[in-house]
């Protein structure tokens, strides 16, 4: 049987170590238990948690145990990983909707229960600390001059970082030490943004207790010009089919760069390497079809092999001229909504493909807007039934990519 250090580090996982080669002996021999964080941010998850669900799901596959922590307590103080300005606050109410939402997208892509996987939540430790307490058990631990010198410090300094802030590494590092008390968390995983809390973690646990803790990153998700993959002209592309259409997070994979095809097949499918390899050395046309079995696989793992199927349809109505139009995003509208007419932009505004007015009008000064095919190039423009097929049926388009099907109702 493959050692999943092994399995990990040939699909492209692992950035950085800190005992490469006692994980890599530890996961051949024994099962580990290991934790990845996840901050409730938001109301689901998002393509870059993805990745590292991916992971956990490799290491589960392979016998070990994983632990999705829940930062029902780190989300209050807000990680400033990676960020440029302190996050927004949120309540305790949205927190916990927020993490009731995480817990439920995990429990389709890892198998909970018995012994399988535990699903923890830091707010049942980190609410409730006593300050003092804390301070002396876990801060006399923490130098801050060498905190100081992080990275996801270093880059907030000059714009200004908040004692709030500085204490989330402190946090996380406790979270570790928790863990590894309860359940013999042994090992911590995360996105190569996480090196240094991940570091600052394992070194708490050699302190306190005398004994070894590891922790290993991921590589990040990103264009070939160093930008974050995850985002799209109308925001992040989610794991909820509510956010983000099965059809548009198909789209968003088989629009990706070719010279990305093969390192997103390892990372997040579940093809042997074989076919990995095969598909990511296509070239020229032939590599359309590398695209469409990546966005197939990664949608069926999503959200199930039916809607993966109907997108795939979907896909092929508007760009080969054959299969199903089902799942393009369509919205329905009363008839007499337009027995006036209404404008192009605040159609536009209606379907969610602008923000803002002034979006609207550059998009069609650009020739970026079709109705039915035609190019539209009036700002004042009046949708009326007349624009509409005899099915009741006009598809929008923005750009070459984007579509939308508006019906009508009586």
């Amino acid at each position: 049987m493959s050692n999943v250090f092994d399995v990990l580090k040939e699909r492209g996982f692992i950035e950085q170590a800190t005992h490469e080669d006692e994980i890599r002996e530890m996961l051949g021999k024994e099962k580990v238990t290991f934790y990845i964080g996840f901050d409730p941010t938001a109301d689901s998850l998002t393509v870059g948690h993805f990745l590292t669900i991916m992971a956990m799901a490799h290491m589960q596959r392979a016998g070990h145990r994983p632990i999705a922590l829940i930062g029902g307590g780190t989300v209050m103080v807000g990680d400033p990983s990676g960020k440029t300005d302190m996050r927004k606050m949120m309540t305790v109410e949205q927190i916990e909707d927020n993490a009731a939402a995480f817990k439920k997208q995990l429990s389709r892509f890892i198998e909970f229960g018995g012994d399988k996987a535990l699903m923890i939540n830091n707010a049942d430790w980190l609410r409730n600390l006593n300050y003092i307490e804390f301070l002396r058990e876990i801060g006399a631990h923490f130098s801050v001059n060498r905190m100081l010198t992080a990275e996801c410090y270093k880059s907030r300094l000059e714009r200004g970082l908040t004692f709030l802030e500085f204490n989330y590494m402190v946090m996380q590092s406790y979270d570790f030490y928790k863990l590894y008390q309860e359940y013999d968390c042994v090992l911590q995983l995360g996105g190569n943004d996480q090196w240094s809390n991940i570091i600052s973690g394992v070194e708490l646990i050699r302190r306190i207790s005398s004994k070894p803790a590891y922790g290993m990153t991921f590589t990040l998700l990103t264009t070939s010009d160093g930008r974050k993959m995850g985002k799209t002209e109308s925001g992040a592309v989610w794991l909820d089919p509510d956010k983000t259409s099965p059809y548009e997070f198909y789209q968003y994979w088989r629009n990706v760069e070719d010279s990305q095809v093969e390192k997103l097949l390892g990372l997040l499918t579940f093809l042997p390497m074989e076919e990995v390899r095969r598909l990511g050395a296509l070239k020229g046309a032939e590599i359309n079809r590398a695209k469409e079995v990546l966005a197939f696989e990664i949608t069926k793992i999503v959200h199930g092999e039916n809607a993966a199927q109907d997108a795939q349809e979907a896909a092929k109505a508007l760009f080969a001229g054959q299969g199903k139009s089902d799942s393009i995003p369509s919205t329905t509208f009363s008839r007499s909504e337009f027995a006036q007419g209404m404008d192009l932009i605040t159609l536009l505004r209606k379907l969610e493909l602008i923000n803002t007015r002034s979006e609207g009008r550059r998009l069609i000064q650009q020739g970026g807007i079709y109705l039915a095919e035609e190019q539209i190039k009036q700002f004042d423009y009046l949708v009326t039934e007349e624009d509409f097929s005899d099915d009741n049926e006009l598809m929008v388009r923005k750009g070459k990519k984007v579509y939308h099907q508006v019906k009508l109702i009586d």
